[in-house]
């Protein structure tokens, strides 16, 4: 029999469009920066995860081309 786990979701707000949108984080990478499109509008947001000592994640998601 095979287990899954669930992978954490977070509500961002897309740097573009404003609008809020559930994405699924792997928590099992630690921390780290990857690019996700909107739901909505499509264009590229970049997710950057950070992991706290007790495994709280923190979310930061900025538009592609931010500094």
């Amino acid at each position: 029999m095979r287990t899954t786990s669930m992978l954490p979701s977070v509500d961002i707000q897309c740097p573009y469009c404003g609008e809020t949108i559930d994405v699924v984080v792997d928590d099992s990478a630690g921390d780290q920066s990857y690019i996700e499109d909107c739901q909505v509008c499509c264009r590229p947001i970049v997710l950057t995860l950070t992991f706290a000592d007790d495994g709280e994640v923190e979310v930061a998601a900025r538009a592609e081309n931010d500094a």
